[in-house]
């Protein structure tokens, strides 16, 4: 120990003490604790020893000091050899050039994918014909509009709500990025400085996932696209993806949905609040929102609207006039309850047949898919009135008197029908059923009920169309005679047929008018072999029915093939156009940002002679005036001197009933069909049906159907008026010939009646007269002569049974026999 050392080791003791002697130099090397160690063994005397142990612990402590110094800065040393400031830059700039070359790496490995399936998913927008909404049809309430269709000061709004440097930046914001990624990563959720080009990609190309990878692919796919694509491509993509509330997905929904308007009629406070609605949809909703929500989302229509000024988007004068936009109150989209659901379903249908027709599908399943896919805008030919109304009358003539309750069979009713006009094609109205979410089936589109005689005037439109002759080859016309005796076989076709007519009543020789006012199958069934039943089948296509897979047997001429209400307007609207083709329509304009379409033309060629057309409208209206549907339709009140052709139809064993009928403009078939209520819903007869019918209770086409045609027709007719025929056949076109003596009351005449004397109608045990009347049978016989209806039989009816005229009928006069 140095002297220092042991003057400073005195003081520390409390006195000072002289200095001792060195010990002995060791034999051997020691190190400096053993040194210290014998010093403090051979110290002598008490206070000696006492203050050499005490330097030695003391020294003992520096040195441990001094070597945990030394190898602290040997450490520092060592670090700081490692961690060069070279060395460290040279780390950092390693590093910058792997994460550059791992987003090099990671943009050219990542495409611009095709769109989620939940962004593609749009709803089908329907519309009636005057532009207002029937029905929204999809998952999603969203339907896509171009930009062209938004205000450019409305477009202003969403860029300035959300990204005022939005036409100028490269699609990303590396700083709110970085942030975004950062709070990924510690858990803080999500974060808002996205760019629209980042929103838009998130919600059309990505998902709403929080994770480190997906804002990576977010960054990536927002530079190619901004590259790639323009801004206004990605400003229209990003107003019609983006969730405005109340389901509303899209700018067009939205407007809809809280200002009933379209997208195009926007101002700019509307599009300012919706540009305002996107950062808190729900909370921001005025209409449902707390006192902090509605003035959260005031501030922030404020605050779009001042950054509009602020980028010369908006003139300062006109912001401070604006007020805080009107909102309409929320309400839920419509259904498809009611007629709603066939409506859509058979537009959707039509514009699947005009997909594949275009070429724009190669099948009727990929047009099935696109249509499904969403995002059309489909305006139909529906008349909102008409619609209204034709649904009113099936409900007051024939849906309101059923009650299943008491009569069983008053559940398998089940009704259909659909209006055209003439002159354009289009569906003006159409009644599916009762409820589209109880009855799936659309009634007015369906086609396996037999149309029955119905289909008889087609068989004319053949034979004076073709020029057909008789089997004397005599040129066939409207006066042509025919034996109207039941069961008779037809003579000239190889394979036999006898039809019985209704009742098997014989009605003998009768010429071709008296046989459609009677509807005589027999004659009709000869007629149909005269022409040749391929050339009738063949009118009966150009025509507009369905005959693919037809044989052209007499059957046919019974009706027995299927058919719809909507075909069979179709048939007649042509007939009533002068023999020009009329395909009805339900789709008046469509629209499609992915597909373009165009609609049908409803309006074809002459498939028909204008005289032959014309000819069959002209001995139509004798049904009307001295037929099977007088009682229904000539002498109803609402008809005020209306010109009517048309024909009822009554199917074997009363499954279906018809009257398809038409003024000049237009066109209405109605069918009634016997469906079972319970599954599987096979045909059953009608008879019996609301119980207004006595004796048989058999539906037939004069009866129900009738009404409901006079009762819709009548009442949406704005004027009379009458038929422009070319032709100088049929009832339409006979002189008035004087009344017949009666001691009973007759029936009121009809407006054009025939020019043939009336005569009595044979029985089966009577000779048939040679002149058969076309003359309106009386309400009740006669007190000179017997009625001119034969009387019924006991055989069994075969293709139609008319209500019996000697039966009292509630609420309708007696009917002739269809």
């Amino acid at each position: 120990m140095g002297r220092a050392e042991e003057r400073r080791a005195r003081q520390r003791g409390g006195r000072r003490s002289a200095p001792k002697s060195r010990p002995p130099r060791p034999t051997a090397p020691a190190t400096h604790t053993e040194s210290a160690a014998t010093a403090q063994d051979t110290a002598p005397g008490p206070a000696g020893t006492a203050t050499a142990v005490t330097g030695g612990r003391a020294a003992a402590r520096r040195d441990a000091r001094k070597g945990a110094a030394k190898g602290a800065k040997a450490e520092r040393g060592r670090i700081r050899r490692l961690f060069t400031w070279k060395k460290t830059l040279g780390t950092f700039l390693g590093l910058c050039l792997l994460v550059i070359g791992a987003f090099v790496v990671l943009y050219m490995t990542t495409p611009i994918p095709a769109g989620n399936a939940a962004a593609k998913l749009q709803s089908n927008v329907y519309k009636y014909s005057d532009g207002t909404l029937l029905a929204r049809d999809g998952d999603v309430n969203r339907e896509n509009v171009d930009l062209s269709q938004v205000p450019k000061d409305v477009q202003h709004t969403f860029v300035a709500a959300e990204n005022k440097t939005f036409y100028d930046d490269s699609g990303v914001d590396f700083k709110g990025t970085t942030r975004g990624l950062l709070n990924t990563v510690l858990g803080r959720g999500a974060q808002g400085g996205s760019t629209i080009t980042q929103q838009y990609v998130k919600n059309y190309y990505l998902t709403q996932e929080q994770t480190v990878t997906r804002k990576l692919k977010e960054l990536v796919i927002s530079l190619k696209l901004d590259r790639e694509k323009s801004k206004d491509y990605i400003l229209a993509g990003y107003i019609n993806t983006s969730y405005y509330g109340r389901g509303a997905y899209g700018i067009q929904a939205a407007s809809q949905a809280y200002y009933g308007v379209d997208a195009d009629k926007l101002t700019v406070p509307q599009g300012a609040y919706l540009a305002a609605l996107l950062q808190a949809p729900s909370q921001y909703d005025v209409s449902t929102a707390s006192e902090t929500g509605k003035k959260l989302v005031t501030q922030r229509w404020n605050y779009v609207l001042d950054n509009m000024v602020e980028e010369d988007w908006l003139d300062a004068s006109d912001r401070a006039g604006m007020k805080f936009p009107e909102i309409k109150e929320p309400k839920a989209a419509p259904g498809q309850e009611g007629q709603v659901g066939y409506l859509v379903k058979a537009a959707n249908s039509e514009l699947e047949k005009q997909l594949v027709a275009q070429g724009v599908a190669e099948s009727r399943e990929e047009a099935e898919a696109m249509v499904n896919a969403g995002g059309w805008n489909i305006t139909l030919t529906i008349d909102k009135k008409k619609q209204k109304a034709l649904q009113a009358s099936v409900k007051e003539q024939l849906t309101g008197k059923l009650d299943p309750k008491k009569r069983k069979v008053d559940a398998d009713v089940q009704a259909g029908a659909a209006s055209v006009d003439p002159k354009t094609g289009a569906v003006v109205a159409m009644y599916g059923g009762v409820d589209y979410t109880k009855h799936y089936i659309n009634n007015a589109t369906r086609t396996d009920y037999q149309p029955a005689s119905t289909f008889k005037p087609v068989i004319l439109a053949a034979a004076l169309d073709q020029g057909a002759v008789t089997q004397d080859d005599e040129k066939i016309t409207a006066d042509t005679v025919y034996d109207g005796t039941s069961k008779r076989p037809v003579v000239g076709s190889d394979i036999g047929f006898a039809p019985e007519n209704e009742d098997d009543v014989d009605y003998g020789p009768v010429p071709l008018q008296t046989a459609m006012n009677k509807s005589v199958n027999s004659v009709f069934a000869q007629l149909g072999v005269d022409v040749g039943m391929d050339k009738v089948l063949k009118t009966a296509a150009a025509l507009g029915m369905d005959t693919e897979d037809l044989k052209a047997v007499p059957a046919q001429t019974l009706g027995t093939m299927g058919a719809s209400p909507l075909q069979m307007a179709g048939v007649y609207a042509t007939l009533d156009n002068h023999g020009r083709k009329v395909t009805p329509t339900l789709i008046k304009a469509v629209e499609n940002s992915a597909h373009a379409v165009k609609p049908a033309d409803p309006i074809g060629g002459q498939v028909i002679s204008r005289e032959a057309a014309d000819s069959v409208t002209s001995v139509l209206t004798g049904v009307v005036d001295d037929g099977t549907a007088q009682s229904s339709v000539r002498d109803n009140p609402q008809r005020n001197g209306q010109k009517v052709a048309g024909k009822t139809g009554t199917s074997d064993d009363n499954k279906s009933a018809w009257f398809t009928a038409y003024t000049p403009d237009l066109v209405t078939s109605v069918g009634l069909f016997g469906e079972s209520a319970k599954p599987p819903h096979p045909q059953v007869t009608l008879t019996g049906a609301t119980g207004e019918i006595p004796g048989k209770g058999r539906i037939n086409g004069g009866g129900f159907p009738a009404r409901i045609w006079a009762d819709y027709t009548f009442g949406v007719s704005k004027k009379v008026s009458k038929f422009d025929l070319d032709t100088d056949q049929g009832a339409a076109v006979r002189k008035p010939a004087p009344p017949s003596p009666s001691k009973s009351p007759s029936e009121t005449p009809s407006e054009e009646p025939t020019t043939e004397e009336p005569t009595k109608e044979p029985t089966k045990s009577e000779k048939p007269s040679e002149s058969p009347t076309t003359e309106k049978p009386t309400d009740e016989p006669t007190t000179e002569e017997p009625t001119t209806e034969p009387p019924t039989t006991t055989a069994p009816p075969t293709e139609e049974e008319p209500e019996n005229p000697l039966e009292p009928q509630r609420d309708q006069q007696a009917a002739p026999r269809d």
